[in-house]
This record gives structure tokens, C-alpha cells and sequence, in this order.
């Protein structure tokens, strides 16, 4: 844990109410984005499956986030992912992508309708075009936390994610998860990637959009 000052309460003054211009390595990624070519290796019963998937993933900026003297932006954001042989959702996950410019924080949050949260947190630089996020079991932190189910059966014990921001200005992702799967001796390694193409850009935040209105 870091030096936190001895004032939790009071928060920043004069925040800029424009996120997309202060969201450091995270800028690249706002808007929304899609992928054809995803690879997903995941298990099963008979042995690792690999499958290939589409992606559509939307990210959109939100208002200044204090936690007292501590200030986040970010962006919110959904994943839906098919593949080319179902109808029905494959995967589906929310949550924020945030950066504390004071430190250099990135965090991702991550929440998916199987009953798993997790926080994942890295550093990285204004400019930077690659970082990396990481979140393990146990932590209070940056941690994961499960249904009592996927504890048993499939259990998580590290998470993480890799972005490459690309020269064409798509951006590439790889995340790691692994699992202790019930009855198997050694862990699985839960690998996802894909490259994203953005389709639209993003929507200015709330606040943004009602300070420019009134021309403050």
C-alpha cells in the first residue's frame, strides 16, 4: 500500500470535467470497437477447446471519480461476444477501465453473469501503448471474488490483461486466467485475445457535455 495523505475527505479542486482528455493510455480505447478473429482456450471435459469468437466491445467515457483526494477517470464499459456457430451469448461482461493520473494507477473492473467480480490493477505511463493489469484470489485489494459453485468446481486464482496499443490505431488485448479445475492435478490456463477495430467513436461524459453547453 502506498502514502495516502492524513485528509480522506477532502476531494480535489477544479477537476476538468473532460474525461477523454485525461484518461492517459486508456485514451486509445474509447469508443466502440469490434474483432473477428478471437481466440478463447477454455476447458472442458474432454480436454482444452478452442474456439473462435466475435467481439463488439463499447467504451464510454464517464464523470471525474473522487475517492476523497483520490481522482479516477475512466471509462465504462460492455463486452458481447459471439461465436459463428451459436446464437446464444458466449460471453458477456461490465465494468470500468479507470486511471489515476496523480500515480499512474490502471484499473480494470470486471464483472460477468456466471457470479464473478474481480479488480485488476497495473501502472503505466500517460503515453504508454502497452500495459498490463493483474488481480489474485485472496487479495482485498485486487483480488477475485466468486460463487461458491466456480470456488469448488473452477476455481480462479489469478487474472490478467495484457493491451498493445497498435500503430494502425486498433488495439490488441491477452488475457490469462487461471483455474484449479475440480479433479485436475495441475492448473488451466484460461487464454483470450483478440485485436479490436474501432466502428464508432465514443460519446463525451455527462458533465462534459453539460459544461459545454453552457459554455463554461
Amino acid at each position: 500500500m502506498g502514502a495516502f495523505p492524513d485528509d480522506i475527505f477532502t476531494e480535489p479542486a477544479d477537476v476538468d470535467p473532460d474525461t477523454l482528455a485525461n484518461l492517459g493510455p486508456l485514451r486509445a480505447m474509447a469508443g466502440i470497437w469490434e474483432g473477428e478473429k478471437g481466440v478463447d482456450l477454455n476447458p472442458k471435459a474432454d480436454g482444452p477447446e478452442r474456439r473462435i469468437f466475435q467481439e463488439r466491445i463499447e467504451l464510454q467515457p464517464i464523470d471525474p471519480q473522487a475517492n476523497g483526494p483520490q481522482l479516477f477517470y475512466g471509462l465504462r464499459y460492455h463486452i458481447h461476444i459471439n461465436t459463428l456457430e451459436e446464437d446464444a451469448t458466449f460471453h458477456d461482461q461490465v465494468g470500468y477501465w479507470l486511471w489515476e493520473p496523480a500515480t499512474g494507477l490502471v484499473l480494470q473492473t470486471v464483472a460477468i453473469p456466471r457470479g464473478q467480480v474481480a479488480v485488476a490493477a497495473g501502472h503505466a505511463a500517460p503515453d504508454a501503448t502497452r500495459f498490463e493489469l493483474k488481480a489474485e484470489r485472496g487479495q482485498t485489494e485486487y483480488g477475485i471474488c466468486s460463487t461458491a459453485f466456480l470456488e469448488w468446481a473452477f476455481r480462479t486464482d489469478s487474472y490478467s490483461i495484457e493491451v498493445t496499443i497498435n500503430p494502425d490505431s486498433s488495439w490488441s488485448y491477452l488475457s490469462d486466467t487461471m483455474l484449479q479445475v475440480r479433479g485436475r492435478p495441475e492448473p488451466f490456463r484460461h487464454r483470450d485475445r483478440n485485436t479490436l477495430v474501432k466502428v464508432a467513436e465514443p460519446t463525451p461524459n455527462p458533465l462534459f457535455q453539460i459544461v459545454s453547453k453552457k459554455g463554461v
